[in-house]
């Protein structure tokens, strides 16, 4: 699944991806989150799911996260729901589009298929969960840019 942003810059849409402690920021299904430890490899954080998902909450750990090179990966650990081993990476790339910056962001899972589902369906549900994600993340992203061009310089 990927996603480009146009006329973004990377850092941008980093400062948002780059939150574990907050992904409710740009993840439209999360109600608030609750991060332990000092936001590190291996620091875990409690999701709140909003209603109309089959889920509540769901535990999850900061495996990877690369300021360099714009990486955030997460691993699912435990909750109330049905993806079990779920991994997913985000990595962010510079890209021109039309002449212009922009940022393409590909997000990539990892899941076990659970019993009663088939293959199709598990990446059917995840696949929109990340599109939701990443169409909100464009949205709120170039809201912000749009702010940024808006706001008035004091000389």
């Amino acid at each position: 699944m990927k996603l480009v942003l146009l006329c973004l810059f990377i850092l941008q849409v980093w400062s948002l991806v780059r939150r574990f402690d907050q992904p409710q920021k740009y993840k439209p299904f999360v109600s608030r989150c609750v991060a332990q430890g000092n936001l590190e490899i291996g620091s875990l954080r409690e999701v709140y799911v909003k209603s109309g998902l089959p889920a509540t909450t769901s535990t999850e750990r900061l495996e990877l996260l690369d300021d360099n090179e714009h990486i955030l990966s997460i691993r699912i650990v435990c909750g109330d729901h049905r993806l079990k081993n779920y991994s997913s990476i985000i990595s962010l790339h510079p890209e021109i589009i039309n002449g212009r910056p922009g940022t393409l962001v590909i997000e990539s899972f990892v899941v076990d298929v659970p019993e009663g589902n088939t293959q199709d369906e598990t990446c059917y549900f995840v696949e929109a969960l990340i599109k939701c994600n990443l169409k909100s993340l464009a949205d709120i992203s170039e809201g912000l840019a749009i702010q940024d061009r808006t706001e008035p310089i004091d000389l």
